[in-house]
C-alpha cells in the first residue's frame, strides 16, 4: 500500500510521482497534482489512460471544448491525443492516470467494441454511475460500475461505499490483478490470507494475486474505495457476470 500525497509544499504548483511503480505488468498509476498552472497530457496510440479525478475542483480543455471537474469523477479520453487540465482559482486539483499499454490482442479486441466506447469522450461523475449487487456485500453497500468492460480491454472498475458495521465477504480471484484506492473518509481494514492492514483515505492498495481477501468497516466508519480490476485476458472477464446491475428509482 501507498498513501497519497495530498498537500503541496509551500511555493509548489506541481506534483507527479509514479505510485505502486511496477506492481502490476503493463499497468502505470501516477498521482498528479496541479494549482496555478495546466497540466499538458499527451497519449500515445498504444496506450489507453483513464483519469480518475479525486480532489479538488478544476477544468478539462479540448480543442473546442471546456468541461468542468469535480471530486470523484471519471474521465477516459479515448481518441483524444491531447489536452489540458487545470485547477480552478485558490485550488488543488488532486487525480491519478493509469496507463494501460496495449497488446497486440487488445488492439484487436479494440476493433469489435461498440464504436461508442472507443471514439466518444467518456467523463462521468461516480455518483451518475450505473450501481449492482453483489453476493458478497450486504444490502446497505451502494456498488457502482464506474468503467465497464468494452471500453478498455481486459479493466473494468467501480466503487464500493457503505457504513459499518458492515464487510466485503472473503474471495479471491487468480484470473485477474486488482488495486483499490482509498476515496474520502475511506477508514477500513483489508485481509489477505492470513495478513491485515489498515486502508486509510487517499491510498492506493495492491492485492495479492490469488490471495483470498475481504474488507472490514466498523461501527461509525465508511466504506469507500474504488477497485480496478486488471484482467488477464478476455475470457477472465465472465468474472464480471457476479455483478448485477440494478435500476434506480427516478
Amino acid at each position: 500500500m501507498e498513501k497519497l500525497h495530498m498537500s503541496l509544499r509551500e511555493g509548489s504548483n506541481f506534483y507527479s510521482k509514479k505510485v505502486l511503480e511496477s506492481e502490476i505488468s503493463g499497468i502505470e498509476v501516477a498521482q498528479i497534482s496541479i494549482t496555478e498552472k495546466p497540466s499538458n497530457q499527451q497519449i500515445n496510440n498504444n496506450t489507453k489512460c483513464i483519469y480518475l479525478f479525486i480532489k479538488g475542483n478544476g477544468s478539462l480543455l479540448t480543442s473546442n471544448k471546456k468541461y468542468s471537474l469535480e471530486p470523484e469523477t471519471f474521465f477516459l479520453p479515448n481518441q483524444l491525443t491531447s489536452f489540458a487540465i487545470s485547477a480552478n482559482k485558490k485550488d488543488t486539483l488532486h487525480f491519478l492516470k493509469i496507463s494501460s499499454t496495449l497488446t497486440k490482442q487488445d488492439l484487436k479486441d479494440l476493433k469489435d467494441f461498440p464504436r461508442k466506447n472507443t471514439e466518444e469522450i467518456y467523463l462521468k461523475k461516480f455518483s451518475d454511475c450505473e450501481p449492482y449487487t453483489e453476493p458478497i456485500k450486504s444490502p446497505n453497500t451502494v456498488s457502482r460500475t464506474i468503467l465497464p468492460n468494452k471500453y478498455i480491454p481486459r479493466i473494468a472498475m467501480g466503487t464500493v461505499k457503505t457504513k459499518g458495521p458492515d464487510k466485503v465477504g472473503a474471495h479471491k480471484h487468480g484470473m485477474l490483478e486488482q488495486l483499490f484506492l482509498g476515496l474520502s473518509k475511506n477508514e477500513v481494514t483489508v485481509y489477505a490470507d492470513s495478513a491485515s492492514i489498515k486502508f486509510p483515505e487517499y491510498s492506493l492498495l495492491h492485492i495479492p494475486l490469488g490471495s483470498t481477501h475481504s474488507v472490514t468497516v466498523e461501527d461509525g466508519a465508511e466504506m469507500y474505495y474504488v477497485w480496478m480490476d486488471f484482467f488477464r485476458d478476455k475470457a477472465a472477464e465472465a468474472w464480471l457476470e457476479t455483478h448485477n446491475a440494478i435500476k434506480e428509482e427516478e
